[in-house]
């Protein structure tokens, strides 16, 4: 003879299935608006991270313009990551250009793409450099990062003169610049973005300054040896 189901059972089991299901409905809605409430607050912090990084390379007393508001996005093959435009921040001073920051990736870093800031003055030298993500190994390549060591200044006042186009390497590669203690391929990465950064740069400087705010340019520039 088969066993009866006390009911009771059946209908504890629904209750805790509805208990569950609206246990679900409203830690979803917690998450949804605590991350709704909070996302503006969020991009808000990176933007005056971002502020913070581009003051340091160039100075406000260099520059009576906004930098989040004088702004361009351009694609240039030689530059951009993955297809995507490159930002480039344009700093003036009494109405006439002063430098130029761009938002650029070098993407054979050690363990991933490196993302940085490069500053540049009107005369074609690098007012800095600054690194805002990477993925590179602890102890090692992560000493690109300001916090960790000096190593990233080693660029301010250099130019595609000083030194000369074939000296933009790292001493292992019979360069000028020096590499980092155990770790070649992560300061190799920057150097040769920061140098295609340079010779973007001195090409095409009039049109980066001359460019309506967000123009998307198919600018192109011919790599030095």
């Amino acid at each position: 003879m088969g066993t009866k189901t006390d009911p009771g059972i059946f209908k504890s089991m629904k209750l805790a299935g509805r208990s569950l299901g609206l246990f679900a409905i409203v830690s979803t809605a917690i998450v949804a608006v605590t991350f709704f409430g909070t996302e503006d607050q969020i991009l808000e912090n990176e933007k005056q991270a971002l502020l913070k990084s581009l003051h340091v390379l160039i100075p406000q007393s260099t520059h009576d313009n906004d930098l989040f508001v004088d702004t361009i996005d351009l694609n240039i093959s030689m530059l951009s990551y993955r297809n995507k435009p490159v930002t480039i921040y344009r700093a003036r001073k009494d109405g006439l250009p002063s430098a130029a920051i761009f938002n650029v990736t070098a993407p054979d870093g050690y363990t991933g793409a490196i993302r940085m800031l490069v500053a540049i003055n009107i005369d074609n030298s690098i007012a800095g450099v600054r690194v805002i993500s990477h993925k590179e190994t602890p102890g090692l390549g992560d000493a690109i990062d300001i916090e960790k060591s000096d190593w990233i200044t080693n660029f301010d006042g250099h130019s595609l003169s000083n030194p000369r186009v074939s000296h933009w390497r790292v001493k292992k590669d019979g360069g000028h610049f020096d590499q980092l203690t155990g770790a070649t391929i992560t300061p190799r990465a920057i150097v040769k973005m920061v140098k295609k950064t340079l010779q973007y740069f001195s090409e095409h400087h009039q049109a980066v300054f001359a460019s309506a705010n967000r123009q998307v340019d198919t600018g192109k520039s011919h790599e030095q040896p």
